[in-house]
């Protein structure tokens, strides 16, 4: 659970504001900036308490408490020696010296899961009573410390950027898939058959989120996702009605630039294929609850918006395609040279290069565009994710600028991003946050790269750490079989990997910082590589998947 010990206990009073709200600080030690910090610990610091969002060091609470920041204020520090003082110290990890695996990892009970939000109720020491703050509203703009009610609960917003969101389904205080990414409980309103009424709103398990979600609307949490090629690179072409049931996403292969003008993409059906079958099979998967999404790029498909002009054509020609044959959403695989970073470009959280600008203004035009029902994916290479961790391009001298040059996209979408399926093939030897290098082909790699993603890491060449993602929004990226891709990890070793992940059993040299049970799954490349192998990729991990609690 993510709630604080003082949300639990229901000690704030509805009628005050967070910045009148007192608390105990007995136990909670002083803000240290040597050391680091996992998400949930508290500190206190110039008379008022913090909590970690996620892994934090040397960013003072009192300076990096705003939206989408390190640290969410508590309140005032009242100096009164409380009861809970003993059960409110953040663990030694997150206060041991850097250079330890354990000081980067998030405590586990910060894991936002709808596996744990599923039995919460309010604590029986919550204060009971008629709650004053307003009734919560999706799409609603809240600010940290704000209360709102909701299924006979009061709750208090912890991170404003998904406490605003319009996704009901995901950030609904207390019923909402991972609303404890978003908020905290404060205490029960006194309503007859509250607690009873939020486990039960709360308790939809992580397989049944509401289909008016941008999630895969299927009986499945765990899921695979797998491209579907639009021509035949020696794997064969496949009917797309044909591909296995064991698929749950398919990112359709490739929409690319057209070469009329700057940013327009088009999408061109091979002619092995059928115009109106192709269109017929994409709503037939649909009505069985599968995602079809059109994937942007590709090693071949070289795409950049340097201009305004370029990135409205972009957006443009992609409601075009989207429109005309009804796709889910899309996938953005940009590679090559499409994404760099100018020099001094050095803060992700607000980046310069004209390139990234407008990638992330015209994500943010289609997603708006369409709504919440609209799926956002990107599947990026190691390079431009984790290696921002060793070499961050707009920071680093004579280092190629693209280097980590996806880490300010995937930062401004996160509150809009469905999955991140990075390409965990096809790689160079990447640091991991054991500052060790790992190769690709093991279960090591996979470890590592992704428990870099779930606990975040700091950003090469600056002082700023890229927060970790929800744990639903993270998949595996694997070749189907060794024709398909550098990398190639066999299917043993690819479930040691999810094995040491999920249920933190059977690791080696990488530990990761916490189970993280909540892993959504897999993706590949690619679905015709797959069937080529007899789909042993589909039918062996999605038996694994099935027996996952």
């Amino acid at each position: 659970m993510k709630q604080s010990m003082f949300a639990a206990a229901g000690l704030c009073l509805a009628a005050l504001s967070l910045e009148s709200h007192a608390i105990s600080c007995t136990g909670i030690p002083q803000w240290n900036s040597a050391a680091a910090y996992g998400g949930g610990s508290q500190v206190q610091e110039l008379g008022k308490a913090y909590k970690a969002n996620w892994w934090s060091q040397g960013h003072s609470p009192a300076n990096y408490s705003g939206q989408w920041q390190e640290w969410v204020l508590l309140g005032n520090c009242d100096g009164v020696t409380s009861s809970l003082s003993s059960s409110v110290a953040p663990s030694s990890r997150s206060s041991v010296a850097p250079s330890s695996r354990s000081s980067i990892a998030p405590s586990s009970s910060s894991v936002p899961s709808s596996k744990s939000s599923s039995s919460i109720a309010p604590s029986s020491s919550s204060v009971s009573g008629s709650c004053a703050s307003p009734q919560y509203a999706a799409g609603t703009a809240y600010t940290p410390g704000q209360l709102v009610k909701n299924a006979g609960s009061e709750y208090r917003c912890t991170v404003a950027g998904w406490c605003s969101s319009a996704a009901e389904w995901a950030y609904a205080p207390g019923a909402g898939a991972h609303w404890q990414m978003a908020w905290e409980l404060v205490r029960s309103c006194g309503v007859a058959s509250s607690a009873s009424s939020i486990a039960s709103s709360a308790s939809t398990s992580r397989s049944s989120v509401s289909s008016s979600s941008s999630s895969v609307s299927t009986a499945r949490y765990r899921i695979i996702s797998g491209y579907w090629h639009n021509f035949n690179n020696g794997s064969g072409v496949i009917p797309l009605d044909q591909v296995s049931n064991a698929y749950d996403a398919i990112n359709i292969s490739f929409a690319e630039p057209t070469g009329r003008a700057a940013g327009e993409i088009g999408f061109v059906l091979d002619p092995a294929f059928d115009m109106a079958a192709f269109k017929a099979a994409i709503k037939a998967k649909q009505a069985a609850g599968k995602k079809i999404i059109i994937s942007i790029g590709g090693a071949n498909g070289q795409v950049q918006l340097p201009t305004a002009a370029a990135r409205a054509n972009f957006v443009n020609s992609m409601k075009a395609i989207i429109d005309e044959y009804g796709f889910d959403g899309l996938d953005v695989d940009f590679e090559g040279h499409s994404l760099f970073l100018n020099s001094g470009d050095s803060d992700f959280r607000n980046p310069t290069t004209p390139v990234v600008v407008n990638l992330i203004g015209a994500l943010q035009d289609l997603t708006n565009h369409y709504g919440d029902k609209f799926m956002l994916t990107m599947a990026p290479e190691t390079f431009f994710v984790q290696l921002g961790y060793s070499f961050y391009g707009g920071t680093c001298i004579s280092c190629d600028t693209r280097a980590g040059a996806y880490l300010p996209v995937i930062y401004a979408l996160r509150d809009k991003l469905d999955w991140l399926q990075v390409q965990n093939y096809n790689s160079g030897s990447i640091m991991g946050t054991d500052n060790k290098y790992h190769s690709m082909g093991g279960a090591d790699f996979h470890i590592a790269m992704i428990d870099m993603l779930l606990t975040g890491f700091k950003v090469a060449g600056t002082n700023l750490t890229f927060p970790a993602l929800r744990q639903d929004q993270v998949l595996i990226g694997l070749p189907a079989n060794v024709n398909a891709g550098g990398g190639f990890t066999s299917v043993a070793e690819v479930h040691s990997a999810m094995n040491c992940l999920i249920k933190a059993q059977g690791c080696s040299s990488y530990q990761p910082g916490a189970a993280w049970t909540n892993l959504r799954g897999l993706m590949t490349w690619s679905i015709n590589w797959d069937k080529y192998n007899n789909y042993e990729f589909s039918n062996q991990h999605r038996q694994y998947l099935d027996q996952l609690p």
